[in-house]
């Protein structure tokens, strides 16, 4: 195992923490911060921790972030550790489940490589692909986030069904539900915001993409054996930070979500407005009390079934 570390490291550890400090020229309260954000507080100050390479690598983010505004350094070392950590979890699960495979003859050292090549290579389209959608969602300096659909989807009678269901079980359900899910999401041009165990965060920029979206998540009961789900999509401007969506659309999105009976799709009046697509029926319910709403318009997204699709849309 040592000598898998020390390849994924890229070599030994030879600098200690204070020692990394020293070397980079910076202040050890700020090191500490930027070290408790990225997850490893607990450390040794004595014991050689970096290699040549994190330290090179380190030097070009201190450098990065030193005129940037106080936190902001903080704040996406926290964003970056978080991120990471999760990934290297379920990637060392991974490894070891078919490190452990007598069928696998490949190496452990050799599986992780290669792990972490594809996670670059994805890596860098994911980052291509958002710049592009940044430059193209460009908004003047002065105007405060842009305009998205937010969306949940989640599972009915999750907490019951997990203590009725082995782990194994579980497992599987979880799994189709999330990659399925993930599939028809990104089909039309959507984003993965995060995954929540029995539910799934994801933001649109075209209010029909969402729409589209919001009725083909409930093929996955039809066609997969998933049970039951309900949908919450919300339209308004947001503000997108380290990879999460903040906003009154998030808060929309999710109580339209827990309102929703199974089976079907919840949305606001700003979406149902946007969409100007024969296809799509918004069936009003009237208002809904709920949390932090007193008042809040929804819309079942249904299919209209009256709509005679034209030649060119055959």
């Amino acid at each position: 195992m040592a000598a898998v570390e020390e390849m994924l490291l890229g070599g030994p550890r030879v600098f200690t923490r204070d020692q990394a400090v020293s070397e980079l020229d910076i202040d050890p309260e700020f090191a500490d911060e930027i070290w408790r954000a990225f997850g490893f507080a607990h450390d040794s100050r004595d014991q050689p921790i970096f290699t040549e390479d994190d330290l090179s690598a380190m030097g070009l983010v201190i450098a990065a972030y030193r005129s940037a505004p106080e936190g902001q350094a903080v704040a996406a070392a926290r964003a970056i550790g978080q991120t990471m950590s999760r990934l290297a979890d379920w990637q060392a699960y991974r490894l070891d489940e078919l490190d452990r495979d007598s069928g696998v003859d490949t190496g452990l050292g050799q599986m992780a490589m290669a792990m972490s090549r594809v996670q670059t290579l994805i890596w860098r389209r994911h980052l291509a692909a958002a710049l592009r959608n940044i430059d193209s969602d460009r908004v003047p300096d002065d105007a405060v986030g842009h305009e998205l659909v937010v969306g949940f989807c989640d599972i009915v009678g999750y907490t019951s069904l997990s203590r009725k269901i082995g782990m194994d079980d579980l497992n599987a359900l979880l799994e189709a539900f999330e990659g399925r899910a993930n599939d028809i999401i990104t089909d039309h041009d959507g984003q993965i915001v995060k995954t929540l165990g029995d539910a799934v965060m994801f933001t649109v920029a075209d209010p029909v993409q969402a729409t589209q979206i919001a009725l083909e998540l409930h093929t996955l009961t039809e066609q997969h054996d998933i049970p039951p789900l309900r949908v919450g999509l919300a339209y308004g401007r947001v503000l997108t930070r380290f990879g999460d969506v903040f906003g009154e659309p998030v808060n929309i999105a999710a109580r339209l979500t827990g309102s929703a009976r199974p089976g079907t799709s919840l949305c606001d009046a700003e979406l149902a407005d946007a969409v100007d697509d024969e296809r799509y029926f918004f069936k009003s319910i009237g208002s809904l009390s709920v949390r932090g709403y007193r008042h809040l318009k929804a819309r079942v997204i249904e299919l209209n079934r009256d709509h005679q699709p034209t030649d060119d849309a055959r």
